[in-house]
């Protein structure tokens, strides 16, 4: 009997999940996510300057800068368009926690997700958030909220400026609860302060409900419908009410690629500048060298660029340079003739014939030998090639889209690739960056590779943990997206039916997890996240004890003792002989430029 006997709490989580409704007097103590769960998912990585909530990167910027801001749209565009621009601006920063607090704890009964949406506010530091009511009904779309908001940063920012007035103020913080409840309910839900301390109140109060039960939400609406990025978007869900009006879908988000059915996935500004390349290049006729490390997605961007090209018709022939044998090459790219060597039975058309009226993609071009380098030269300039064994000359018309993971300027410099190809490749040049260069899009990838495999493989997870995120976030990825995209498939396979991958669902094959990031307690103490135990599978450095880390550093010698040239030599010798002396790399780890080792380097006696 015992065992059928269920808390108040379960069933009230029970029936919230059932019935999609709830009221703030029904939050059972404790429901997850808790302030703890909340600032553990808070993420500081020193190392390379990046800040993150919930996998999406953060700034710790002074309140007086966003004051400064804030007083010159005003200035510069009258109060009211610097409003509707902060109203947006916050109406953004709320949609998107609110998406990224469901991804993050997708097991979290809807109630708790809405009451996480002030703790999240008063964690970026905006405001302290007290609630005092609120009640919501899924079904039916209905919502209502009170709160309170103590010391509001805005306030404090917009009285120093311009005093006492007659008109509230917390315009990002009103549009980030728009922004937020919005995103949970599925509709527009306008929050409005009816009281402020910038008109003179001793604390602001806020009140939310849905945009037609307000008398006169035409400014309100205006406000937030000024800008494009309120609208909808590929991957953003659909409102829940979209036939009512004000209706918004649940969480703008910028166009993360040209296309929706690849993995061009990807919101962080390095990935958008090469996009948007892609698009000024796409209509020409031009020769585009794609650039970047094994795994970053070079040959994906190229069938992307032949796809939203005039040539898209056409065929797209793709040939990596590296898996053919030199012996080989010369007839694969230009075809043969039959009879032209022993075992040519038959006419066969080359790569370039295949492609002609569309894009020949070369991949890892830095491969081909210096004889089929010229060859290939002749081919890019006059447009025309000929069969090995052949005679007459074939006019082709392709587009070259070349790839490489080397240096092919250096290359040339050393003699290992002609420079006249090497500029006749390089006409338009698209760097691809490295994923670890571009981390805001490991969420977006993770989860785009977790919907792939588990349809793939026909599993039902429920998502990743916490940790594995924050894992992920701070993992190097030496391989890049090809890497990311293994291990989420190795994790779809690994974990339990209904449940989320771990680490140990990942990290099965001697991956190293070197890169220290930190998390922050409810005192505001920051912690080191890498101080749980190495999932299996993978290396770490062995464990030393701080005294006998710093001996062995410092050859045996008390660092009291030593001159500030002898520790920073210490360091430098010790980081070097680490990555055997990678200097790119050991400046990464000592929070260096390479240009600043390599002048401190530089500044050694020379028998050093």
């Amino acid at each position: 009997m015992a065992n059928k006997l269920i808390s108040l709490a379960e069933l009230s989580r029970t029936t919230q999940k059932t019935l999609a409704r709830g009221a703030s007097e029904q939050l059972p103590p404790g429901a997850a996510p808790t302030l703890q769960d909340l600032t553990e998912c808070l993420l500081f990585s020193p190392g390379d300057g990046r800040i993150w909530l919930n996998g999406a990167r953060m700034l710790l910027m002074h309140s007086s800068g966003l004051g400064a801001l804030r007083r010159e749209l005003i200035e510069s565009m009258g109060l009211a368009r610097a409003r509707g621009i902060m109203l947006r601006t916050g109406y953004h920063c709320g949609a998107r926690d609110a998406a990224l607090v469901k991804e993050r704890f997708p097991e979290a009964d809807t109630l708790a997700l809405f009451a996480a949406g002030p703790i999240i506010h008063a964690l970026e530091g905006a405001v302290k958030v007290e609630p005092v009511h609120f009640e919501f009904d899924m079904n039916l779309g209905t919502y209502y909220g009170e709160f309170l908001w103590h010391h509001s940063s805005e306030d404090d920012e917009h009285i120093a400026q311009y005093g006492i007035g007659t008109e509230a103020a917390c315009w990002m913080q009103t549009g980030y609860a728009t922004g937020y409840t919005s995103a949970m309910v599925g509709r527009l839900i306008l929050y409005r302060e009816v009281e402020c301390r910038s008109m003179g109140a001793n604390i602001c109060r806020l009140i939310g409900k849905p945009a037609e039960e307000w008398d006169d939400a035409e400014e309100d609406l205006a406000d937030l419908n000024a800008e494009p990025f309120v609208g909808s978007s590929p991957r953003s869900t659909t409102a829940r009410n979209s036939g009512d009006k004000g209706a918004l879908p649940s969480t703008p988000q910028p166009d993360p690629a040209p296309s929706q059915d690849s993995d061009m996935v990807g919101i962080s500004s390095s990935f958008n500048a090469a996009c948007h390349m892609l698009r000024r290049v796409a209509p020409t006729q031009a020769t585009v060298l794609f650039t970047g490390e094994s795994g970053v997605g070079k040959e994906m961007f190229a069938r992307m660029l032949h796809r939203i090209s005039p040539r898209h018709d056409a065929p797209f022939v793709a040939i990596n340079c590296a898996a053919i044998p030199e012996t080989l090459m010369e007839s694969e790219l230009f075809g043969v003739e039959r009879g032209a060597f022993t075992g040519a039975t038959q006419s066969r058309a080359g790569r370039f014939e295949r492609a002609d009226g569309g894009t020949l993609f070369l991949d890892e071009i830095a491969t081909l030998s210096l004889v089929a380098q010229g060859k290939l030269l002749r081919a890019l300039q006059e447009g025309e090639i000929e069969r090995v064994g052949g005679s007459r000359t074939l006019k082709v018309d392709v587009r070259v889209v070349a790839a490489t993971n080397v240096d092919l300027r250096e290359a040339a410099r050393r003699g290992e690739f002609r420079e006249d190809l090497f500029f006749r490749l390089n006409v338009f040049p698209i760097h691809l960056p490295p994923l670890r260069e571009r981390k805001e899009d490991i969420p977006l990838l993770m989860t785009h590779f977790l919907h792939r495999f588990t349809q793939r493989h026909g599993r039902q997870l429920s998502g990743f943990t916490p940790r594995t995120a924050d894992t992920l976030l701070g993992y190097d990825f030496p391989g890049n997206i090809r890497e990311l995209q293994n291990l989420v498939e190795r994790g779809v396979i690994s974990a339990p039916d209904g449940g989320a991958i771990d680490l140990a669902h990942l990290f099965t094959s001697g991956e190293r997890l070197a890169q220290p990031m930190f998390s922050i307690g409810t005192r505001g103490v920051l912690a080191t996240t890498s101080d749980d135990q190495p999932p299996a599978g993978a290396t770490t450095e062995a464990p030393t004890a701080p005294s006998e880390a710093i001996h062995t550093l410092f050859g045996g010698k008390d660092p009291s003792r030593l001159s500030l040239q002898e520790i920073e030599d210490a360091m430098i010798d010790h980081s070097l002989a680490e990555v055997k002396g990678n200097v790119s790399e050991a400046a990464r780890r000592l929070g260096l430029t390479r240009a600043q080792l390599s002048y401190r380097l530089s500044r050694r006696p020379s028998n050093e």
